[in-house]
């Protein structure tokens, strides 16, 4: 202003090295992020070097100082604050008294040291806040995407498995249907019409399941079709499918028989499933015996044939030959850790034959969690 507006004569003329010491005030400010400290030792010393140094106008405004200082408060930690407090009230003690001396001016300018250091600690404050909630923001958001990736992944291995059951044992059924068909054309035509009803059926049914599980993956409008989960009552078509290749199959229940939760009874029917899968596909056995019983707090559900047993060298938890590497007992595992039970395989009755006992807990406190 200075060299735009004259000045009154009484007062000492304007020169480039005096507002050059204020402009030089100034300029450390661009370090003040990095150096602090020493960016506020570099304001102060800068603006004590004009006092001293020149008697011309051009006022050192106290503005770089209260950054510098606004700066501490916001960046440093408590100790060294605390050291530059102490350090900065005296030389604001010192630059008063060598200006002018009065209380009035002291108080003043401790006053406005004071709210920019208040200014600073409430902008660290809200930093810090801003700060959390994103933190927390970001957390959430991760824990969101982990649960859906989960949610994701057990839906994925659920429906597998549902396929897996499904196909499998419709597959194994028509295979057994199919190879005895032409001897069954030579000897009775009519159990190879009955064999061929059966693959047919035993497809029908397949293809309206796999329906219903790939309806969940739809992502059209069209309404995806709705039937219930194949239970207990299912039992007895899949014996009868067995039945129909030449396999004898019995069947029973004993304990008090009771209607149970319907994800126990759908894990209960793909059980027997599998068993029956496995029996059809690697036992050759001749007989097949299903018992369910019924106890007051799980049902136990065993599956015995008189085929070609467990592999030798395996153990009581082990497949049935190469077969065993597969998914179909993995699955039945899993089915049955999800009611809290265990899924036990080896030799049938007297070393004869194979046998699946799976136990599934039915009271409520269990089938709950």
């Amino acid at each position: 202003m200075p060299f735009v507006v004259p000045r009154p004569a009484d007062l000492p003329a304007a020169t480039w090295a005096s507002y050059g010491m204020t402009t030089l005030a100034v300029l450390p400010l661009v370090w003040r992020r990095r150096a602090p400290v020493l960016t506020l030792a570099a304001v102060l010393a800068a603006g004590g070097a004009y006092q001293v140094a020149f008697e011309g106008p051009g006022q050192p405004l106290p503005y770089a100082g209260l950054i510098a200082f606004y700066t501490v408060a916001l960046s440093c930690p408590a100790r060294i604050r605390v050291g530059v407090g102490i350090a900065a009230s005296g030389v604001v003690a010192l630059s008063v008294a060598w200006d002018t001396g009065t209380p009035r001016e002291l108080l003043f300018v401790l006053f406005v040291s004071g709210a920019a250091y208040a200014l600073g600690r409430l902008q660290h404050t809200r930093q810090a806040y801003t700060e959390a909630v994103e933190a927390r923001a970001a957390q959430l958001e991760r824990a969101n995407r982990f649960e859906a990736e989960q949610a994701a992944a057990r839906e994925r291995a659920r429906i597998a498995r549902e396929m897996h059951d499904v196909l499998s044992h419709a597959v194994s059924i028509m295979i057994v249907q199919a190879e005895a068909g032409p001897v069954a054309v030579r000897r009775a035509p009519a159990r190879a019409e009955a064999a061929f009803e059966a693959i047919a059926e035993t497809g029908r049914d397949a293809m309206a399941q796999l329906r219903t599980m790939l309806g969940v993956l739809r992502t059209d409008e069209e309404p995806a079709p709705r039937t219930p989960q194949p239970g207990i009552a299912g039992v007895p078509a899949l014996l009868d499918r067995v039945r129909a290749s030449g396999t004898r199959v019995s069947y029973a229940r004993a304990g008090e028989v009771r209607e149970l939760p319907a994800a126990l009874e759908a894990t209960v029917h793909r059980v027997v499933q599998e068993a029956l899968t496995n029996m059809v596909r690697h036992a050759g056995a001749s007989r097949v015996a299903v018992r369910l019983e019924y106890g007051p707090d799980a049902l136990t559900v065993t599956v015995t044939d008189d085929g070609r047993g467990p592999a030798p060298g395996r153990g009581p938890a082990s497949g049935r030959g190469p077969a065993s590497g597969g998914h179909g007992l993995i699955g039945i595992r899993e089915r049955a850790a999800a009611h809290n039970g265990t899924a036990l395989t080896g030799p049938g009755p007297g070393g004869v034959g194979y046998a699946l006992r799976v136990v599934l807990v039915t009271s409520p406190l269990e089938v709950g969690s």
